[in-house]
């Protein structure tokens, strides 16, 4: 682990400025006409970490310690989560000839997803604060990633998950020791009860962006990825939106890292790739929305995308616009045709989320959207293995 001081200041609000103390717990913005998201602050100006020194931590997310919000390093719960693969797209030249096509493959994190960046840091700064008891609503993969997380630190989880739910992610988190309950619905039917037993019990609720360090672990995607750039941004990266957390974590992270002065100004475009049955994102963007309408048409292979209306749907959105990105639905058959040809021909069995990504990075290069000459990243948010119920 990396013995050196965080550099966290504050939580901010990103609608109305709202500034919050750092030592204690948070949820959303308190204003009852704001209820918007928090982002953690840090100050950048008093850093002395380099991109030389950088190269000497071990290959975990914990290697930007400054910027990440726990503050003492006997608080932090980790499983070797972090700094996972970019590989090149080898084998489907049909579809990549003119373009630097790769996959950051995010299966070998703990518990076999991204989910772990969130958790780890979720449950590390809650331990700091006091918290024992958590509860979350979720697809899957959260739901194991908390009670993996908990679990090594001596704590306690509720989950709540969707009877559709495959039954791997049930026995994980079971397995962790997790409370887990099933709910016959989507994992919005599952928030509700999650945050009416929260209030009850005294739970922390660690719902996508209702609170606000799950995000500081997932915008390390966006640190190792320009790190393993080499310092340099994708054009064009793709990525799986259910909640929506890691395509506004990896915006913060790019962001941050020209405030150190590690990367320059230019973004990549931002594609949110949703289920065609849950694409409420998608149709906004389209349509010129601020905010998303709720959209559920039942069930879909990727259960991570079945998320009706994201918390921080007008965050999403705004980076859609901001970085001149794009949105794109994909049918469950478009998805599984597109998993099975990244699994024949890459040897990679990735979750369904993220075979989405492939058939819009297909759709959108036969549209002329992606340019010839320009580097591509999909992000893989899991493994396959975990969704064999759905898939095989």
């Amino acid at each position: 682990m990396v013995k050196t001081g965080s550099l966290f200041t504050h939580l901010t609000c990103v609608e109305c400025g709202r500034e919050y103390p750092k030592a204690q717990a948070n949820g959303v913005c308190t204003d009852e006409t704001c209820r918007a998201i928090l982002y953690a602050c840090y100050d950048f100006a008093s850093s002395t970490l380099t991109r030389e020194e950088l190269k000497r931590r071990p290959p975990s997310l914990w290697r930007y310690r400054e910027f990440l919000p726990v503050l003492d390093d006997e608080n932090i719960v980790s499983l070797g989560e972090g700094f996972t693969p970019i590989l090149p797209v080898l084998n489907l030249a049909s579809h990549t000839a003119g373009k630097r096509v790769l996959i950051k493959d995010e299966s070998g994190n703990p518990t076999g997803s991204f989910k772990a960046r969130g958790l780890c840091l979720a449950v590390s700064k809650a331990k700091e604060l006091g918290i024992r008891s958590f509860v979350i609503p979720t697809a899957g993969n959260a739901g194991g990633a908390l009670s993996a997380y908990t679990a090594r630190a001596g704590l306690q989880a509720h989950v709540f998950m969707p009877k559709l739910t495959p039954q791997a992610f049930k026995a994980e988190a079971g397995l962790f020791g997790a409370e887990v309950t099933e709910v016959d619905g989507n994992i919005s039917d599952c928030g509700k009860i999650a945050n009416r037993l929260a209030a009850e019990n005294g739970w922390f609720d660690v719902s996508t962006l209702k609170e606000p360090y799950r995000l500081e672990g997932k915008k390390t995607m966006g640190y190792e990825i320009a790190e393993q750039l080499d310092w340099n941004v994708p054009d064009v990266i793709l990525y799986p939106t259910g909640g929506g957390t890691g395509i506004i974590g990896i915006w913060k992270a790019f962001n941050e890292l020209e405030q150190l002065g590690w990367i320059g100004s230019r973004r990549p475009r931002m594609v949110a790739v949703q289920s065609r049955n849950c694409d409420g994102i998608c149709t906004a963007f389209h349509q010129k929305e601020i905010r998303s309408t709720y959209k559920d048409e039942g069930f879909t292979v990727a259960n991570g995308l079945r998320v009706p209306k994201p918390y921080a749907d007008k965050v999403i959105l705004q980076v859609l616009r901001e970085s001149n990105g794009n949105s794109v639905s994909v049918g469950d058959a478009d998805i599984l045709v597109a998993l099975r040809e990244l699994a024949a021909s890459e040897g990679l069995l990735i979750a369904p989320e993220g075979a989405a990504l492939w058939h819009a990075y297909k759709e959108l290069n036969r549209s002329g959207w992606i340019k010839d000459g320009e580097t591509v990243l999909l992000l893989n948010t899991g493994s396959g293995y975990k969704y064999l119920d759905n898939i095989y």
